[in-house]
């Protein structure tokens, strides 16, 4: 009993000590997802979306990361390019692991926007939105920052010294 307790409590900590707004779409499209897709927050996942000529894939985890088990689940995928109803969907099914995989006829370009709905087992269905080719933000720069007259401000001090070398 105890041993759960502490589980219990355990988690719940975990859960209170994420720190809020860290999983932005700002936040997912700074770091590189783990199989080299766009990720997403959806409830209680983190969903990864990799996409590759007539195939889709989704790896599912919890926040901390972790793979959840999809055997069970079941998933879609549909494609919508602008303000257009969505052209195709593709339904995603279990692929092993933490996946739910689906293949069909679509194209992914830089406006396309692909909707993805989950239904794991037990669990309530989660959507998100994936832009997969949106561009990537641009990441700020290791170059020291521009400094802002500071430097000037140094020389004019240690430049009134000289005139006093007589």
């Amino acid at each position: 009993m105890n041993k759960s307790m502490a589980t219990v409590l355990i988690g719940a900590t975990l859960a209170v000590s994420l720190p809020a707004g860290a999983h932005t779409e700002e936040y997912f499209d700074s770091i590189t997802a783990p199989h080299g897709g766009q990720m997403r927050m959806a409830g209680p996942y983190h969903l990864e979306l990799v996409t590759k000529e007539n195939e889709i894939v989704l790896y599912v985890t919890d926040h901390a990361d972790i793979k959840i088990n999809t055997e069970g689940g079941v998933g879609k995928a549909a494609f919508q390019v602008g303000k257009a109803k969505p052209k195709a969907s593709i339904k995603l099914e279990p692929g092993g692991d933490n996946t739910l995989k689906g293949s069909g006829d679509f194209s992914v370009t830089p406006e396309t926007v692909v909707i993805v709905f989950v239904k794991l087992p037990d669990q309530e269905a989660q959507s998100t939105r994936f832009t997969p080719l949106k561009p990537k933000p641009k990441t700020k720069s290791t170059k020291p920052a521009k400094k802002t007259g500071a430097e000037n401000e140094s020389a004019g001090e240690h430049g009134g010294h000289h005139h006093h070398d007589h």
